[in-house]
Parts: C-alpha cells; structure tokens; sequence
C-alpha cells in the first residue's frame, strides 16, 4: 500500500494543510507590521483581559469555601468584591482590544486595498486581455475584506485562546496535577477532527471564493452593458445566467459550511462528554479530601473556559481555512510581474521627436494565432501626418498599441530617434503620446475631470481653452453646471460625438509630440466635422500624427498614406497617386464615396514597385 493512503500520512498531510493555511498569511506580514503599535496594544489588552477573565474562578471557590461552607458573610463580600473587581478589569480590557483590533483591521484593509489597486494597476494590457474585470474587482473588495477578517480577527482570537488555555492549565495543575493531565489527554481527541478535515475544507474555501468571484464579474459585465442588455430584451435571459451562477455560490458556501457544522457538532459533543468524566473523576477526589467543593468548582470553570477557548480555536482554524481562498488569490495576483515594465536601467530618451519608424514588425496576440502584423515597416519624420487605411482586422489598431507599448513586438523593432521603445521607460514613452480612441472612454465625473485628465495640472483657462477649441463648451455651456456637469458612468449622458469632442480635448490639454487618431470624428456629423478639423489642424501642428481613417478629408489631408492588409502593407504614396494606380486604395476609398466625388480620367497607371511592401 503506499504510503500517502495510509491513516498516519493521512494525518501528516491534514496538519500539513493545516500549518499551510497559517503559512499563507506570510505575504502579508509587512501589512500588520505597519502598523505595530496598534497591534502591540491590542495584544496587551488582549493579555490583561483574559488574565482578569482567569482570575474570577478563584473569587467563586473561595465564595463557595469561604461563603457557603463557613456561612461567612466576610468571605461572601469579599469573594463577590474580588469577582466584580475582576470582571470590571475584563470588561474595561476587552473595550479597548476590540477597538485597537477593530481599528487594526480597517487599516489593514485600506492598505492592502491600495496595494492590490496598485499592483492592478501596474499589469500590462495582455493581463487583462485573459481576465475579467469584475473577477479581479472582487479581489480588491472580498477577498482583501477576508484578508483585514484573518488578521483583526482570527489572529487574535487565536492568541487569545491560547492564553486562555495555557493559563487555565496552569491553574488547574496548581490545584490537582492528575485531574490536569486527563484534561491534557482529552485534547487530542477534541483536535483530532479538525486535523484531518482542515486540507478538505482548505479546498473547498478556494472553490467558494472562486465562485465568488465569477459572480462578481458576470454582474460587473452585465450592469456596465445595460443598455445593450435591455435593446435586445435579454433580461430574463441575463438574470436566468446570474441566478445559475448564485446557485453555484450557494452550493459552494453551503458544502463548506456543512463541514465547519460537522467539525463544531463533533467537538461540541466531545467536550460535554470529555466534561462528563471530569466530574466524575473531580468527585473522587472531593470524597477522598484530596479537593474541597470550592476547588473543585474552581478547577471546572478553568476546564469550561479551557474547552471553550478549544472549541473557539476549532472555530478559528476553519475559518482561517475557510479565508485561505482569498488569501491565495491575493498571494498569486501580489506574485504577478507585469511583462512591460520599467526595469531602471532605460535610455533616456533624447527630445524633441524626429522620427517614428517600425522596421519589419511581426506581432500576433497568441503564439498560436495568425501574426496580426507581418514584416511591417514605414517610417515618418516629426510633423508628419501617416494615415492607416484598410479593412477592419487588417492590424491599424494594433499597430497603435504597439506604439503604446501596450504589447512588444514578437520580431522586429519599433524605434522613436532611432532608439528602440523596448529600451525606454514605458511611462516616458506614453507620456510622448496622447490617443483620440473611436469609443473613448470617458469616466463617472464631471466634463471638467474628464479634460484634466490629459493633464492633471492643468489650469482652469487651459481646461476652458481646451474645451473651446474641441467644441466642447457649445454643449456645456448649455448644461446647468457647465463643465462641472456629470456625465454618468461611462459618459452614458452624453452623445457619440461629445464623447469625441472630450477625448480631443484631453489630447489637446496633453500636448505631446505624437499623435494617435482612431477616426476621432467618427461619431460626428459633417457639419461639426468641419468645425472640429480646426482643433485637430491645431493638434498635428506641433505633433507626428498616426491616424487610422475612413473619412476622405482626413487621408486627403496626409503626407502619407499605407494601405494595410491582413497584416502587410500591400500599398503605399499620397492620395492622389494611389487612386490614379486604381488599386486596394481606390477600391476601399470608392466603396465610401461616389464615382462623383473622385474623378478619375484616363486609363489606370503602371504600378511603381516603391508603391508596394
């Protein structure tokens, strides 16, 4: 048979488990460090109360010896003075642990809060391409909640529990050692069962935090949708796909609750039973005069307290167990490095920008997809304006994030002056670049906050300039507040194209010497399209553009004009020259416009091979 089935490694691997789940607090040590004074007061009012707790048995032997046996009023007052006394200490003491605890706890949690945000914050893009947002939402709320739960709570009941039983034993061997020793031999069997069921239920506490969690991020996809959610009547649907996954979370937290019922059950009834004999034992020795009644009284209060602090830290260890879910999710994610990161060892970069250049960039999103672009190469000097045209999926967007760095290139090299961007400091790199996305994303504050966040310094007469200049004050001003008006979560109060007009003048606000447009008028009708081509003349005046377009003013307009496909660049030029060769360009450009708007006269000319990739 081998070994790991037999009873005795059976056991090993339960205390194993057990010992792992006080292990995984080890991450987050520094977090209660911090805050040591707090939790060195706590301690001590934790010691002070469980001590005055410890010594009210003593009041009630000598009130029974002294009060019942002797019918002394003398030893009645005193023994009730020395109670009142003690409990008054044990109330006093327990106030201010719970407070120094309760308050440990909060700052725990607002720590541990800031650093999971932070390093959430800190994950490249890929990361979150593979994972939900309300999933690692529920990380920074429940499962750093159960981490402050550990800490604040189940820590200290614990240290106070084996205060509580050590000083108990104390007393109680001072009083009769043989009564104590069979005490010490019952605890086995009391702890015997959380032993073998601490690894199942370690188990089942990650399966129940992981059900947690998806019921997390399917409520945080479906609420962030609720419009698109109700225009196709998919409430009914939604809310049968959410009750489903309740379901799954009941089971989970219900199967782990029936086994914490089964642990206490069992250790319940084996203290009363353990109890049982104790008094049977304690009344030998009271008719043998080796124990007065009065200390016999005594050593079953310290046996009740003792067994209770048992029970209480069988109760603890499940729930540490319990809580080690979230305390391994949070360990994982604490243990993540971001692929793109700064590594303080980057090349400065030299200002101002001179030119942008991708030389034979080959990138795909999965190592088994197909390359998203494929020996991909152009180059554009400062003050240039590179407009990406071809169909969707040919790569355009991509080609932005590379720049980004959102993503590095699998070969080839991305270079700004000649200095490849992998060398730099990723933030360095993103702060030359400020992005118009076609669905911009605009948060739940008001027009104001929305502007400054292109810059964050920015002035009151920069953010009214910036507003001025993107068109953004002919709506605002009509507004209540102006621009201090809330937009609503994901600008759900505002049009297409004010959203556009927003995301433009947080460009403008940034000023950075290169550009990136993803057919920033999109959203916008001819009319207020020409109005705003002054705020975007304004922005590529002093900026190297890239601009993914659709629209023909914005490729008349270029110095440059690629062509993409599947990946490639598969032509190259000016407009002009590109329609009059009549091939991918004029195809996709005519499929926008009418012959009408692009006359074309004579016969189709020779393609020049500088044209293609």
């Amino acid at each position: 048979m081998p070994v790991a089935s037999t009873p005795r490694a059976s056991r090993w691997a339960s205390l194993t488990s057990l010992f792992a789940a006080f292990g995984s607090l080890g991450p987050f040590a520094p977090f209660i460090y911090r805050h040591r004074l707090e939790l060195a007061g706590a301690l001590i009012f934790l010691v002070g109360s469980t001590v005055a707790t410890l010594a009210i048995p003593l009041g009630i032997g000598h009130f029974i010896d002294r009060g019942l046996l002797e019918r002394s009023l003398e030893g009645f007052g005193q023994s009730a003075g020395f109670v009142l006394i003690a409990a008054a200490l044990a109330a006093i003491a327990s106030g201010l642990r719970f407070y120094l605890v309760s308050r440990l706890g909060e700052l725990i949690i607002r720590d541990l809060r800031q650093a999971v945000f932070a390093k959430l914050i800190s994950l490249d893009v890929a990361f979150y391409d593979s994972h939900r947002v309300g999933e690692l939402t529920a990380r920074l709320t429940s499962d750093a909640a159960a981490v402050r739960g550990i800490v604040a709570t189940v820590v200290t009941q614990a240290v106070r529990a084996g205060i509580t039983i050590t000083g108990a034993l104390v007393m109680m061997a001072v009083m009769s050692l043989p009564l104590t020793l069979a005490v010490v031999a019952a605890g086995p069997v009391v702890l015997l069962p959380i032993i073998i069921v601490a690894r199942r239920l370690r188990h089942m506490a990650r399966q129940a935090q992981d059900a947690n969690a998806e019921l997390s991020a399917m409520a945080t996809e479906v609420l962030g949708a609720n419009r698109t959610v109700k225009s196709f009547v998919q409430e009914d649907a939604q809310l049968q796909r959410y009750a489903a996954r309740s379901d799954d979370n009941f089971r989970a937290e219900t199967s782990k609750l029936g086994t914490r019922a089964i642990i206490v059950t069992a250790i319940t009834f084996i203290s009363a039973a353990a109890m049982v004999g104790l008094v049977l034992l304690g009344s030998t020795e009271v008719l043998a005069g080796r124990l007065s009644p009065g200390q016999l009284t005594q050593f079953l209060v310290y046996a009740f307290i003792a067994a209770g602090s048992l029970t209480g830290l069988s109760e603890i260890v499940g729930s540490l167990n319990t809580l080690s879910g979230a305390t391994e999710r949070l360990s994982e994610l604490f243990a993540l490095k971001p692929a793109i990161a700064a590594t303080g060892e980057e090349t400065p970069l030299r200002a101002p920008v001179t030119r942008i250049a991708f030389d034979r960039v080959v990138f795909a999103y999965h190592p088994d997809d197909a390359p998203a672009l494929n020996r991909l190469s152009f180059s554009l000097r400062a003050g240039q304006t590179l407009a990406l045209v071809g169909p969707s999926g040919a790569g355009k967007s991509t080609i932005f994030s590379l720049l980004q760095r959102f993503y590095d290139p699998t070969a080839g090299s991305i270079t700004i002056n000649n200095v490849d961007i992998r060398s730099l400091d990723p933030r360095e790199l993103r702060g030359l670049i400020a992005a118009v996305e076609q669905e911009p994303t605009v948060f739940a504050g008001t027009i104001r906050d929305n502007l400054r966040f292109g810059r964050v310094g920015a002035s009151d007469a920069d953010i009214r300039r910036a507003a001025d200049l993107a068109l953004i004050s002919e709506f605002a001003d009509s507004l209540p507040r102006g621009l201090d008006t809330i937009v609503g979560e994901r600008g759900v109060r505002l049009s297409g194209g004010q959203k556009q007009r927003l995301a433009i003048g947080r460009a403008l606000l940034k000023e950075a010497p290169i550009l990136l447009l993803d057919e920033a008028t999109s959203a916008l009708d001819t009319a207020n399209e020409r109005l705003l081509q002054a705020a975007l003349a304004q922005l590529r005046k002093n900026s190297t553009t890239l601009v993914i377009a659709h629209r023909l003013s914005t490729i008349q307009s270029a110095d440059k004009i690629i062509v993409v496909e599947k990946g490639r660049i598969v032509e190259r030029g000016k407009h002009d020259t590109l329609l009059a060769y009549r091939g991918h360009y004029e195809k996709l450009v005519r499929m926008q416009f009418s012959p009408t708007d692009l006359p074309l006269h004579g016969p189709a000319k020779p393609r020049d091979p500088a044209l293609l990739s």
